[in-house]
C-alpha cells in the first residue's frame, strides 16, 4: 500500500493538537506538479530506476515544495513495479569478467589505446561465452543494483499497453493491501494522486496513535469489516444523531468504535500503528463520520496530542465499499457457496446485536427466499485475550437464530458459548456449505429476534 515515510510527512503540532498540512487539490501549482510527475513516470517506462529518480530530483530542484514533490513521487513509486532486466545473471557476468580480467592482469597500466583494446577483448570473450551481445554484457554486469532495475509497470499498465493507446495519459492501478480484492481499480490521474496524497498525510500522523475513536452514521458493516480486516482491537457502542452514547441500539442513529493503538497494547509497535493508518481510508466511504485519535509525541513522558478528522475534510478513499472478507476462511466459504446447490444465500449485512453497553457486528446473514434468516458468526484465530472478550460478547447474544462456526484449534469448549452452545458448528481447516445450511435450517427465524437490528 502506498505510504509516506516520516521524512516526507507534513503536519503541525501545537500544545493541544497535531494537524496534517493538507494541500488544495484544486490549486493549479499542485495539479501541474502532479501532471509533470505522472508524465515523468510514463516516459521512464523500461528505463532504469536511477534515471527516473534523477529526473524527479531535477523537478524537485525546480519546485520549492520539496516534501510535496517527493511525497507525490513516493506514492507513484509505490504503484510501480521494477525488475532486473538482463540476458544473463549479473553475478555470472561479473564472475566471468573478473576471471577473464585476472588472466590478462594487469589490463590497465597507462591510458593508452592498448588498454581499451584489452578491455574490449575481455568483454567480447565473456559476451561470446554467454551468447549475448557486447552491449548486453556491459549493461548486464550491474543490472541487479537497485538503481539499474527497470520500470516495467505503472499500476496495471506496461510500456506495450501505453504504446497501444497512442500515448494516452491515464493508467489504471490496483491498490493492494491484505488481498487484491480489497481495493478498487483506480485511474492514476492528477485527481487520484492529489487526493491520495492528503489521505497519506493523515495516515502518517496515525503511526504514533495510542487510541482511535471513530463515529459513523452509515455503512456500518463496511467500516467494521475493515476494523476486523486489519486486526484492530475494538469495542462498539450505539450512539444518537449527535454522537452521544445511548443505552440501546433500538434508538441508535450510528455507532462508535474505540480502537486501541500501539502504545496501549504493544509498547509502541509501529506495525500496529501502520494497521491503524491503513484502516483510515475506510472512513471516507461513509457519508458522515468522525475520528478522534491520541497521538504520542514524547515516548519518554507519554505526552500526547489530539488529532481529529471528519467528513468535511473532503478526503477520498481508494478502498472498495463492496464485499470483502476478514479471513481466508470467510473468503473460501463464500467461494464455495457460489458453487453450491442451495436456495440459502450467504450475505453481508449491517446486523447489530445489542449487548447493553456494547454491540457486536456478526460476519454474515444466511437468508432463504421464504423469509427465514439466520445470523452467522465465524470464530477463527484470535489471541487468548481477545477470544475471552469475544466469548463474553457471544454469551450476551439473546437471538435464537444466531449460529456459529468455531475453529477446533481454539482453546475453548462448547459450554463457553452460553445459550448458543447448541448452535455451534466446529471445523478443522474449512467450513462446509451444507453443514452451515443444515444449521440454518434448524435455527433460522422469520425475523431477527430481540437484540438484532
Amino acid at each position: 500500500m502506498p505510504v509516506l515515510t516520516a521524512n516526507l510527512a507534513r503536519s503541525r503540532t501545537t500544545d493541544e493538537t497535531v494537524t496534517p498540512l493538507f494541500i488544495d487539490p484544486n490549486e493549479e501549482r499542485y495539479r501541474e506538479t502532479a501532471r509533470e510527475l505522472i508524465r515523468l513516470f510514463q516516459e521512464h517506462l523500461e528505463e532504469p530506476k536511477g534515471d527516473l529518480e534523477a529526473a524527479i530530483d531535477e523537478l524537485t530542484v525546480a519546485d520549492t515544495d520539496y516534501k510535496i514533490v517527493q511525497g507525490l513521487a513516493k506514492l507513484l513509486t509505490d504503484e510501480c513495479e521494477f525488475e532486473m532486466v538482463a540476458p544473463a545473471e549479473p553475478r555470472e557476468i561479473r564472475r566471468r569478467l573478473f576471471e577473464k580480467a585476472n588472466e590478462r592482469y594487469p589490463i590497465v597500466r597507462q591510458p593508452t589505446l592498448g588498454e581499451d583494446t584489452q578491455k574490449l577483448e575481455v568483454y567480447s570473450a565473456v559476451a561470446d561465452g554467454l551468447g549475448i551481445s557486447l552491449e548486453d554484457c556491459y549493461r548486464g554486469m550491474y543490472a541487479d543494483l537497485e538503481d539499474n532495475k527497470r520500470l516495467v509497470r505503472i499500476g496495471t499498465r506496461t510500456a506495450e499497453q501505453y504504446a497501444g493507446e497512442n500515448g494516452a495519459s491515464t493508467s489504471t492501478t490496483a491498490l493492494t493491501g491484505s488481498s487484491a480484492g480489497d481495493y478498487e481499480h483506480t485511474d492514476l490521474t492528477v485527481d487520484w494522486l492529489l487526493t491520495r496524497y492528503n489521505l497519506a498525510l493523515a495516515q502518517a500522523v496515525l503511526y504514533d496513535a495510542t487510541e482511535m475513536r471513530i463515529r459513523v452514521w452509515d455503512h456500518f458493516g463496511t467500516v467494521f469489516s475493515y476494523v476486523k480486516l486489519f486486526g484492530l482491537m475494538h469495542r462498539f457502542y450505539p450512539i444518537d444523531a449527535e454522537g452521544e452514547r445511548i443505552a440501546s441500539t433500538d434508538l441508535a442513529a450510528g455507532y462508535e468504535a474505540v480502537l486501541d493503538g500501539p502504545a496501549s497494547l504493544f509498547s509502541q509497535s509501529r506495525k500496529y500503528g501502520i494497521r491503524m493508518a491503513n484502516f483510515l481510508p475506510a472512513l471516507p466511504l461513509c457519508e458522515r463520520w468522525e475520528m478522534n485519535a491520541k497521538i504520542l509525541v514524547d515516548e519518554t513522558t507519554g505526552e500526547t496530542r489530539r488529532f481529529t478528522l471528519d467528513h468535511t475534510e473532503g478526503l477520498g478513499s481508494h478502498y472498495s465499499a463492496g464485499e470483502r472478507f476478514d479471513s481466508d476462511v470467510e473468503r473460501t466459504l463464500a467461494q464455495k457457496w457460489e458453487r453450491a446447490n442451495t436456495e440459502w444465500e450467504l450475505v453481508r449485512e449491517d446486523d447489530v446485536f445489542d449487548l447493553g453497553a456494547e454491540v457486536m457486528i456478526p460476519d454474515f446473514a444466511i437468508e432463504h427466499p421464504d423469509g427465514r434468516r439466520a445470523i452467522f458468526e465465524i470464530v477463527g484465530f484470535w489471541t487468548p485475550e481477545y477470544l475471552d472478550s469475544k466469548l463474553a460478547k457471544i454469551r450476551e447474544v439473546k437471538a435464537e437464530n444466531f449460529v456459529l462456526a468455531v475453529s477446533e484449534r481454539l482453546d475453548c469448549a462448547g459450554e463457553e458459548f452460553g445459550q448458543a452452545a447448541g448452535r455451534v458448528l466446529w471445523f478443522k481447516t474449512g467450513i462446509h456449505v451444507y453443514d452451515v445450511v443444515e444449521l440454518a435450517e434448524t435455527f433460522a427465524a422469520d425475523t431477527c429476534e430481540a437484540g438484532c437490528l
